[in-house]
């Protein structure tokens, strides 16, 4: 069943109150951003980072659920399924790490000022040269010792199945000689169990509406699976990625 035909309950009074205070919230978050994070140190920044971002979902009603053992420190590099403009977010509450993400997120309203300002590196996806300077960027990263996170399917799937895997980001890790972590992200009805429609993001959906329909419901509860690092060994980047597309389908089926 498509996950955005179930009903999404809620009244836009509720909604109205939580779009308010969000915008408050991202507005605090990038004055954060501007006045305190140039003298922060990497740790301090992504508390205020994992802290700020649990505070959203509080605001927006929608419940955190972390399963699986997130990575400790860097270098990781981190794959995980896309569905949503709440995607960065919620992996931010669980564990915050630097985001590779599409250009168009920069220009998304409030949403983008604010990944940008937490260091988001963008790849213009279609641009093999612009693919190329990412990748050399992820690879920096990670020999700093930071951990780094894709959407290796490129774009957002509606959550019945999982889009192919770009093996070209992975490149990023075997230059840096890092291990790289599945994540299975869902969001769930808290009531019944089922996919929950309103944070999806896909085909000629609108970002309006999407924060709109997350805003209405509540009873969201936002699913972040972590899997078992692993090691490209002799494997090329291609055969890596079907692995580690095939690992996050398997926490995608434990996640519940």
């Amino acid at each position: 069943m498509n996950p955005r035909a179930a009903p999404v309950r809620g009244g836009h009074l509720r909604a109205a109150w939580r779009a308010l205070r969000a915008v408050w919230h991202v507005l605090r978050g990038l004055w954060i951003i501007r006045t305190e994070f140039g003298r922060l140190t990497h740790a301090q920044s992504q508390l205020i980072v994992r802290e700020w971002s649990r505070r959203l979902l509080a605001i927006m009603g929608i419940a955190l659920d972390v399963q699986g053992q997130a990575p400790a420190h860097g270098p990781v590099l981190v794959v995980a399924n896309h569905l949503s403009w709440l995607d960065i977010v919620v992996m931010n509450a669980a564990h915050p790490s630097r985001f590779v993400s599409k250009a168009d997120a920069q220009h998304w309203p409030l949403l983008g000022s604010l990944i940008t300002g937490a260091g988001t590196l963008y790849i213009e996806r279609e641009n093999r040269r612009d693919a190329l300077r990412v990748v050399h960027r992820m690879a920096e990263r990670l020999r700093a010792g930071e951990i780094v996170s894709v959407f290796p399917e490129g774009t957002t799937g509606d959550g019945t199945q999982l889009l192919p895997f770009h093996a070209n980001l992975l490149q990023a890790a075997i230059s840096a000689s890092a291990p790289v972590q599945p994540v299975a992200l869902r969001y769930l009805d808290s009531d019944s169990g089922q996919p929950h429609p309103g944070p999806v993001f896909v085909g000629d959906d609108t970002l309006v509406a999407s924060v709109w329909r997350t805003l209405r419901a509540n009873t969201v509860r936002a699913v972040v699976r972590y899997g078992t690092p692993q090691r490209a060994g002799d494997r090329d980047r291609r055969a890596w990625a079907e692995a580690l597309r095939a690992e996050v389908q398997a926490e995608l089926d434990a996640a519940r």
